[in-house]
């Protein structure tokens, strides 16, 4: 049996020895000094001794701190009571572990208290009221942030979602509550809208991932950025080539709201250049380098400087491996253009394959899906790893629910891509992971058809890039 101080005084001692009483427990046994007589009628005898006079008196507190108490918890209304009764445990017993509610600031006085501040405390149960505002554990754990509930929300990026497609680094997902039920995950398990997640990880992480939880769709290109940037190479690219890449560029732009920046390396034609000098305006920036450097540094250094969040670039250029690794290597969203119109899209087509990646960016797929007003197409191969495509077709035909978005599914036993290829035109999506930046000739056995993205080289891609939180 553990013995606990509690000295309290004041409508907040007293309601705290209440919620004691309350919380029932057999393992410890509360001794309470109260300056005031109070009665509280469902007291224990058994579990509570009460006593009444001024802890501030050396004297008679000496006397109860001759038993063993392993914590002592002050709430009082007066500071100097709290100051001198702090001395006098202090007197007594070196080590012992006290807790005091602090109304005024005095923890500058006492290195060895565990000071509680009760402005903070009032702060952030405020805080725990308003919508979109994590949910932060006061006390449990570090009490520094490292456990946190998050409500998602109807159009969050994690609705159903399984648990095993979301990449859980220095973080996890401890439980889920759901209709005032407790969940234990497990990675079949789905995420649905109004769950409360139970997270536990690196503060830092989980504010992160408390941003993504709470991204919506309609943002896109967030969370990767803000604008969008399209890359001329002059020196690879004739001017037809150049035109309807921008032509594609500005009708981006049109349906994202976004800000444009164009950035012309080699430039080499000067009727080309004045005409892309013309497209300058309040949301269009053009900005053309005559010094010779990599497209490496050239696109690094304006991704950080435009807060650049969407990629686009000629295939001609996304043909070279070099440029793959460069441009995977950045993280950001790539749309390698192709010369078919892009106002004239219609569908959006994801090829099944033999993982879930494609699960992992369906948010952003819808996403784009809304922008621009295309339909989803998903072509399921018969052959292999089925069980895995159910799992994914499955997760894009909830999400289609829910945002009232229609998806056609066709389960087809010819080679998809073959299908795809009967097509005039669309925007095929794929995930943006490190087996694309390989060279081409590796593909040549391959069925995957992530692996296999550039036999439809003529239509336009979006890759994205899995987004590791």
């Amino acid at each position: 049996m553990k013995k606990i101080l509690l000295i309290c005084d004041g409508e907040i001692g007293r309601h705290f020895i209440q919620r004691v009483i309350d919380t029932y427990t057999s393992d410890n046994i509360y001794y309470v000094i109260q300056t005031k007589d109070y009665k509280f009628e469902d007291a224990s005898p058994l579990r509570f001794k009460f006593f009444q006079f001024d802890p501030t008196s050396f004297y008679k507190l000496d006397n109860i701190l001759k038993m063993e108490f392993v914590q002592v918890v002050i709430t009082m209304d007066d500071k100097q009571d709290v100051i001198n009764t702090i001395k006098n445990i202090r007197l007594v017993k070196k080590h012992l572990r006290v807790v005091v509610l602090d109304h005024w600031g005095i923890k500058e006085h006492f290195e060895d208290v565990v000071v509680l501040n009760s402005q903070d405390f009032l702060a952030s149960k405020l805080l725990d009221t308003l919508p979109n505002v994590p949910v932060i554990a006061q006390n449990v754990g570090l009490r520094e942030g490292e456990i946190m509930e998050v409500l998602v929300p109807f159009g969050s990026s994690f609705v159903y979602k399984h648990l095993g497609v979301i990449e859980q680094k220095e973080w996890k997902i401890a439980a889920i509550y759901r209709e005032d039920k407790l969940i234990l995950p497990h990675r079949r398990r789905m995420i649905q809208p109004n769950d409360r997640l139970l997270l536990i990880g690196e503060p830092k992480v989980l504010k992160s991932v408390y941003k993504v939880i709470k991204q919506e769709l309609g943002q896109f290109p967030q969370p990767f950025g803000e604008h969008i940037y399209l890359y001329i190479d002059m020196s690879e690219l004739g001017s037809d080539d150049i035109y309807a890449n921008i032509n594609s560029a500005l009708y981006i732009q049109e349906q994202l709201d976004k800000e444009l920046v164009v950035r012309v390396v080699n430039p080499n034609d000067i009727d080309l250049l004045e005409s892309l000098k013309d497209m300058r305006d309040e949301r269009t920036y053009v900005d053309i380098m005559y010094d010779e450097k990599g497209i490496l540094s050239i696109i690094e250094n304006d991704i950080k400087y435009f807060h650049i969040g969407l990629i686009l670039v000629d295939g001609r250029l996304f043909k070279i491996q070099q440029n793959r690794q460069i441009l995977f290597n950045l993280k950001k969203p790539v749309l390698k253009l192709s010369g078919k119109p892009f106002d004239s899209l219609k569908d959006t087509v994801l090829l099944l394959s033999e993982n879930r990646d494609l699960e992992k960016i369906s948010n952003i797929v819808f996403d784009v899906a809304e922008h621009f007003e295309l339909n989803i197409e998903l072509y399921n191969y018969l052959q292999d790893h089925q069980e895995e495509k159910e799992t994914v077709i499955e997760h894009y035909n909830n999400m289609a629910s829910i945002f009232s978005k229609s998806i056609k599914v066709y389960n087809i036993e010819e080679n998809p891509i073959k299908k795809a290829l009967e097509m005039e035109n669309f925007l095929q999506v794929v995930p943006f992971t490190q087996k694309i930046t390989k060279k081409r000739i590796y593909s040549l056995f391959s069925t995957d058809t992530d692996v296999l993205y550039h036999y439809l080289d003529n239509y336009h891609q979006l890759f994205i890039p899995i987004e590791e939180i």
